[in-house]
């Protein structure tokens, strides 16, 4: 442990949470101590929790305060049996996108909350709101499943950032930086997948020598390619990948395993929860932090499961029986239950100006120039390449187009279409950013 490690861990995190009146590391405390409960424990205390959520959804919820009036739904039957609450319908991004404002608690100022922004792979992307104490919540799982892996607060972790550049205000630029200070962490930029930025990208983990890196594992699996291919074997230089933001197939992980001599944690999360699972031992066994989210699951038929989440946490927009549009199973063990053959999000590459790109540093680089709601690329049979934008404000067109013009050299044409043009695949009609002409 070397001073300035634990320095940060000890002396800046507590004062940057006692500036910003964030409360995370007793929430870390209390998800320790709910673990260690017995079943019996976990379940009385997740009814009450659900009781709470499911009262302040239909005294402040103006969409629950109609929908529980409706179906004359009682809250107090959850107290009895949490089977209860299959008796309301289920919420999905079309409902929260018609209703609006109309999901939020009307004791929160929309100026108070938090925004974060779900993707687009089941629908437009939406807009989800937390107050204060629900973020805290997010942070201290996020903390929690680090622990989980061995990592100290004093040891280094690595993020590999996709957000193309710092561009922005200065403020928020500082803010990033006291962040990572505070939190011991280091964000690097990834870019493309090229050989020569991953050459870059390996040279400065093999400089910093982090304990963790937090990552999409397609970059981690390029990498591990390169290292493959290119001999650049350099023993220890980190010792856990946590994947994050895709689905982590069985051969990624083997790959990046035997080739970067790390140790795996898969998680799973969303923008609409947070992280909600994470894996210890067995990258594909993901056990669900219950404490913070009610999973349940819906048959697709095919023997197929999707998953379903409910708040326990997020007073502010309390999403109930939510569709999250991935595919997996629940497995309940003695005092946990464990995701399973999960199909989450999958990230293509696209090829652009001559080096292949992951589609999350297109997705960060449209984000960064704001009011595209969503993208498309299309490779047509003539090898042009289209990129299909959903645009909120029209009269931002020429701005996004003259950028992703300066950003791809021109190989890239872009079209504004309605959401409904984009192509959807798959049993349940998800969207992937890039498709080919059929």
């Amino acid at each position: 442990m070397g001073l300035a490690g634990y320095l940060k861990s000890q002396l800046l995190f507590p004062l940057a949470e006692a500036n910003s009146k964030r409360h995370i590391r007793e929430k870390v405390e209390t998800l320790r101590f709910d673990l260690g409960l017995s079943p019996i424990l976990r379940g009385e205390r997740k009814r009450h929790q659900l009781h709470r959520i499911l009262c302040i959804a239909g005294q402040k919820v103006p969409y629950y305060k109609d929908l529980f009036k409706t179906l004359q739904f009682s809250p107090d039957l959850i107290l009895n049996d949490i089977r209860h609450l299959q008796a309301l319908p289920f919420l999905d991004k079309e409902i929260i996108t018609e209703q609006g404002n109309r999901m939020l608690n009307e004791d929160f100022a929309i100026s108070e909350l938090h925004e974060r922004k779900t993707g687009g792979s089941t629908g437009i992307s939406t807009r989800i709101y937390y107050d204060n104490e629900a973020l805290d919540w997010t942070a201290a799982v996020s903390r929690y499943a680090q622990l989980a892996t061995g990592r100290r607060p004093s040891d280094l972790e690595l993020v590999l950032n996709s957000l193309p550049g710092t561009e922005g205000s200065l403020k928020n630029f500082s803010i990033g930086q006291l962040k990572d200070l505070a939190m011991n962490r280091v964000s690097i930029q990834t870019r493309s997948l090229s050989d020569s930025d991953l050459s870059t990208l390996w040279k400065r983990i093999c400089k910093l020598r982090p304990y963790l890196i937090q990552g999409h594992p397609s970059t981690l699996y390029a990498l591990a390619l390169f290292v493959q291919n290119s001999g650049l074997h350099v023993l220890g230089a980190f010792q856990v990948f946590e994947s994050t933001g895709e689905s982590l197939d069985s051969y990624k992980t083997r790959t990046i395993s035997e080739q970067l001599g790390c140790r795996i944690h898969n998680r799973y999360g969303t923008a609409e929860f947070g992280v909600t699972a994470e894996s210890t031992v067995d990258p594909t066994q993901l056990e669900v932090i219950d404490y913070i989210i009610h999973h349940e699951t819906v048959s697709l038929g095919n023997g197929l499961e999707e998953i379903i989440g409910t708040t326990t946490t997020n007073t502010a927009m309390p999403l109930i029986r939510y569709r999250s549009g991935d595919i997996g199973e629940l497995k309940h063990e003695a005092n946990k239950t464990l995701i399973i053959n999960l199909q989450g999000r999958v990230h293509d590459l696209i090829e652009i100006d001559g080096k292949p790109y992951p589609t999350h540093f297109v997705k960060g680089m449209l984000d960064q120039i704001g009011g595209v709601d969503e993208f498309q690329i299309v490779l047509k049979r003539n090898g042009n390449k289209i990129m299909n934008l959903v645009i909120s404000d029209e009269s931002k067109l020429p701005l996004i187009e003259s950028e992703v013009n300066r950003f791809s050299k021109g190989s890239l044409i872009v079209r504004s279409v309605k959401f409904e043009n984009l192509v959807r695949v798959g049993l349940r009609d998800k969207l992937r950013y890039v498709v080919k002409e059929v």
